[in-house]
């Protein structure tokens, strides 16, 4: 009974915290215009419903003009046009969004503060000199216009699966001895967390400074809401990304998807990996789960350290000193050059997409082949134009995708691009033991990435993400591997495949897809 009741509570809370709660209230309003207008404002109605059209055109005007991409614009233009009372006041809840602005001053704050304190050093500006200018060029527009610059001499290790990076982060939390900084978009208690929070608990004994962060939706999930207090008895510092507060949900859409762990400014990881059982297969939830991680020891951990300072004096009272945690002279043993390494986050307060803008350097700059693990497949027609045309200009694109999906409709979307995939010589394949959770893209035996981006809208425009942009390295190889090993566990699709999907779920990824921005 104590079970049940819980459920409910849990189910009602994210209904109170989310949007849905104002999207009802808001489809309401448009009943509430329509049956009420026709009952007792009878012959007025007409012209209310008619003043109502004028702004309908009016905010169609504005949304047109918008520096937003097509697809945004057309699926607002569709629920306007449908249902301007909803519409309007919809748009208008969103493009508010008095959540993000004090949020997007923070954040501007944060990098005006931090921007510079991270640079390429002239021994890598050197190296760069020796390199293909596409690559040069990529390296300056990620340094100069972006402010995330390029590493080499730094040491790379790839993890194929989520057991093998956890195993790896709790053995080198063990030897933490100045601080252990953790920012995930989702703790679930369970094995792996037990494991860490014990080594957590030690290292604050030991006198190692701690911090957690993780995204405020854990609170609803995974997580009780007081959990940071919990944490803090412990000497643990600990705070929610964006905590939930009911109604007020815009601000809340810009979530923090980021999987970052620092330890001395010595190592970091980064991947798809969240501290939770189920990215280490010791829970099934969607069958096997597949994840990739990546470790990184050299000057390109001074890069991770500041994204994680970033997002952690973005909310609460407990700022961090960046200077303090960004000393080289903390700062690790010289490596062989293996290549150069960019470590780069996204904010949702500008207008740079990075994580976009490093995915579609991939496909255009590709000569052989671009290889693709991502869990979901919702984008804008402009990067799915990017995909087709280095396929059909003799690119070998290839693209995984999980079987067993964790969002239904999320899979429905994806699944309604295969046609226009497979007619523009994309190869695709579903992971037949379950669901593809790494989000990793490797090109020509010289070029990968990794990290928390998904192909999705969420990834491209709303979340906080990070990754890490992988040039020459000694991993690039493993990662190919790794693909290939991915793909004979997986079945190709075709056409037919396609066909023999039920007609009700092919008809509902065209229409989700419709709403695809809103998702």
């Amino acid at each position: 009974m104590i079970r049940f009741t819980g459920k409910i509570i849990k189910g009602l809370s994210r209904v109170v915290f989310s949007r849905s709660l104002a999207f009802l209230l808001m489809i309401l309003l448009q009943l509430l215009v329509l049956v009420g207008g026709s009952i007792y404002l009878a012959g007025k109605f007409p012209y209310i419903y008619y003043a109502f059209s004028v702004a309908a055109g009016m905010v169609l005007i504005k949304i047109i003009n918008a520096d937003e991409p097509a697809e945004f614009k057309l699926t607002w233009a569709v629920i306007i046009i449908v249902l301007p009372v909803l519409g309007i006041t919809l748009y208008f809840f969103n493009a508010s969004n008095w959540g993000l602005v004090g949020l997007k001053h923070r954040v501007e704050n944060e990098l005006l503060v931090s921007r510079h304190l991270v640079r390429t050093s002239e021994g890598t500006k050197k190296a760069l000199l020796d390199q293909p200018k596409v690559f040069q060029h990529f390296a300056y527009y990620m340094s100069e216009k972006c402010s995330f610059p390029t590493f080499h001499n730094t040491e790379v290790t790839y993890y194929p699966t989520g057991k093998e990076k956890l195993e790896a982060l709790i053995e080198e939390l063990k030897k933490a001895k100045k601080f252990i900084f953790i920012e995930y978009f989702i703790i679930g208690r369970g094995e792996i967390w037990d494991r860490v929070f014990e080594i957590l608990k030690e290292k604050v004994q030991e006198g190692v400074e701690v911090k957690v962060m993780y995204d405020g939706l854990c609170s609803l999930l995974k997580l009780p809401y007081r959990y940071p207090k919990k944490l803090g008895e412990y000497g643990i510092e600990a705070k929610m990304f964006a905590p939930l507060i009911p109604f007020l949900s815009t601000a809340q859409n810009n979530r923090d998807h980021r999987k970052i762990v620092v330890i001395d400014g010595r190592v970091a990881f980064t991947g798809g990996v969240n501290l939770a059982d189920e990215y280490a297969n010791l829970k099934e939830v969607y069958g096997h789960w597949k994840d990739v991680g990546i470790k990184l020891e050299g000057r390109a951990v001074m890069a991770m350290t500041r994204l994680f300072i970033q997002n952690w004096n973005l909310y609460g009272k407990i700022e961090v000193d960046y200077e303090k945690y960004l000393d080289e002279t903390n700062h690790i043993p010289h490596y062989e050059h293996n290549g150069f390494v960019i470590p780069s986050g996204d904010m949702p307060t500008d207008k740079l997409e990075t994580g976009k803008m490093v995915y579609a350097d991939l496909f255009t700059n590709a000569t052989e082949y671009v290889h693709i693990m991502m869990p979901y497949f919702i984008i804008d027609r402009e990067f799915f134009s990017t995909i087709r045309y280095a396929s059909m200009r003799g690119v070998d694109v290839r693209l995984i995708l999980p079987h067993i999906p964790d969002k239904k409709a999320a899979f429905s979307i994806a699944r309604s691009f295969y046609p226009d995939l497979l007619e523009a010589g994309v190869r695709v394949y579903e992971y037949t033991p379950g669901f593809v959770h790494a989000k990793v893209m490797v090109s020509d035996d010289t070029v990968a990435t990794v990290g928390s981006v998904n192909l999705d809208y969420r990834s491209f425009y709303h979340h906080f993400e990070n990754g890490v942009y992988l040039y020459d390295t000694s991993v690039t190889g493993q990662i190919e591997e790794d693909f290939q090993k991915t793909m004979a566990q997986s079945m190709e699709v075709d056409i037919n495949y396609y066909k023999s999907i039920p007609v009700l779920s092919r008809a509902c990824g065209r229409v989700l897809r419709l709403f695809a921005p809103l998702m």
